[in-house]
């Protein structure tokens, strides 16, 4: 990746601050999910549009893992909005457009918005091309600029963390990785169930890098 930013802190405030700026109404909003049992989960604003998870990925492992598994690859869903990654450190701001960008129908973008554009111009592109699209996009970049210097901590190249964003698609569990070559599909689920969905998966995550306690889970909701 030639083209690198600094990464997006893992704080609702400061992600809701910048998705809100760029023509995400303020009834919709991340917030921290601070367990994964059923009490924890109880607590999180319903209904839940998308989870996302901040972990020290190792992408020779997860590699090594996926070429070990006898999991058939699921044909990529059309329908699930996807996009690569290109630019270095921008996994955050990836993950918020995966949210946003599979919660669309629920979602009530500001019109003339940047959002509102973004969404309508990449619509037909293929993931692949949005990635080429967001890496000469100015004004996100200036976004994503303004977001990490809100941050409670200083940013920092070089970082291992790495965010990936769960949505439910016509009746499916999707991970969306803008490093990885497509949509990871995790079996069925609804929008009832996409909290607890997700959850399981991370669960499992958190077993395979048990040598961390690195890992962060928001969950983007209605109010």
């Amino acid at each position: 990746m030639v083209k690198r930013w600094l990464p997006l802190e893992a704080n609702p405030d400061v992600m809701n601050q910048f998705m809100w700026g760029l023509g995400v109404p303020e009834d919709v909003g991340f917030c921290d999910v601070y367990g994964l049992d059923d009490e924890m989960l109880a607590m999180v604003p319903q209904p839940v549009l998308a989870v996302i998870l901040l972990y020290p990925q190792d992408r020779k492992k997860e590699s090594d893992a996926s070429t070990a598994s006898m999991v058939e690859t699921k044909e990529p869903n059309k329908k699930v909005y996807f996009t690569k990654q290109t630019i270095g450190n921008a996994c955050g701001t990836v993950g918020i457009i995966h949210a946003l960008g599979n919660a669309l129908s629920r979602i009530k973008l500001v019109d003339g918005s940047y959002f509102h554009r973004f969404y309508k111009q990449t619509a037909d592109m293929d993931p692949i091309q949005r990635a080429a699209f967001l890496e000469d996009d100015q004004e996100m970049e200036d976004a994503h600029s303004v977001a990490v210097a809100g941050g409670d901590t200083e940013a920092k190249d070089g970082v291992i963390e790495h965010y990936v964003c769960f949505s439910c698609v016509d009746g499916e569990l999707y991970e969306l990785d803008g490093g990885k070559p497509q949509q990871i599909h995790h079996g069925r689920s609804s929008p009832d169930s996409l909290l607890q969905d997700a959850a399981r998966v991370i669960k499992a995550r958190i077993v395979e890098y048990s040598q961390t306690i690195n890992f962060n889970v928001m969950a983007l909701s209605e109010k």
